[in-house]
């Protein structure tokens, strides 16, 4: 599909700061897929705090914006066509990536395709999020997700929060005793997520983030902040 160079609707802005107030509805070309890309038209798109820090300038160092910049990473959407050298991806595909466009490229190292059944706006809500809490507990605490090596004892802080609760899932694929943080009201979710034990954050024990069952812990994921994975922005 030849579409290459025609408009689409954006959203974007051109500099630090300005909150909402300073993003701009645009139309600005189609971009043409180059070697090892995929053009992708959006489905769907999820928006999380990593956004608004880097519109402040948080995360300059780190995430330097090129202006006028298109923000949004997380994203489900529809492979239209590839670039040179792409030969796992094919028109059609459903995979995650994008922006706050009607279309995007998207590097083939950072896009994955949709399972089916999956929708378009489930799968839109999880890559950073997602990605952020599978470093944490794979490479940070150490857990072997296919079950082998030792029982590692983990202490995971606000569970409930939007990125937190991804941890005790995908720690408890590995052999993990889950000790977890929670305000009160959640504390039957963060057990059905499958933590082992919960504590309340604002009892003494919750504070002082002892294990009822008298645990060391082996390794803490401190749930304070949605850092962008590794994998999102390279």
């Amino acid at each position: 599909m030849q579409i290459a160079g025609k408009l689409m609707k954006s959203v974007q802005y051109s500099g630090y700061g300005g909150g909402a107030g300073a993003l701009q509805f645009v139309d600005i070309p189609i971009p043409a897929p180059k070697k090892g890309e995929l053009l992708i038209k959006l489905e769907a798109t999820s928006l999380n705090s990593v956004n608004g820090k880097i519109q402040k300038g948080e995360l300059r160092l780190f995430l330097p914006p090129k202006f006028p910049f298109i923000p949004a990473v997380d994203s489900s959407s529809e492979v239209i066509s590839v670039g040179p050298g792409v030969n796992d991806f094919t028109t059609g595909d459903k995979v995650n990536e994008g922006a706050l466009a009607e279309y995007a490229v998207a590097p083939i190292k950072t896009t994955a395709k949709r399972p089916p059944g999956v929708f378009a706006e489930t799968a839109a809500a999880l890559p950073i999020a997602g990605l952020t809490k599978l470093q944490a507990v794979r490479d940070s605490a150490g857990v072997k997700l296919d079950g082998s090596g030792k029982e590692i004892n983990l202490l995971i802080t606000a569970v409930s929060g939007g990125v937190g609760h991804y941890a005790v899932q995908i720690a408890k694929r590995g052999r993990t005793h889950v000790t977890a943080t929670c305000g009160a009201r959640n504390v039957s979710l963060v057990k059905e997520l499958g933590a082992d034990e919960v504590l309340d954050y604002k009892t003494p024990e919750g504070a002082a983030l002892k294990s009822p069952s008298g645990r060391k812990y082996d390794a803490v994921i401190h749930d304070t902040s949605n850092i962008p994975c590794k994998l999102c922005y390279s």
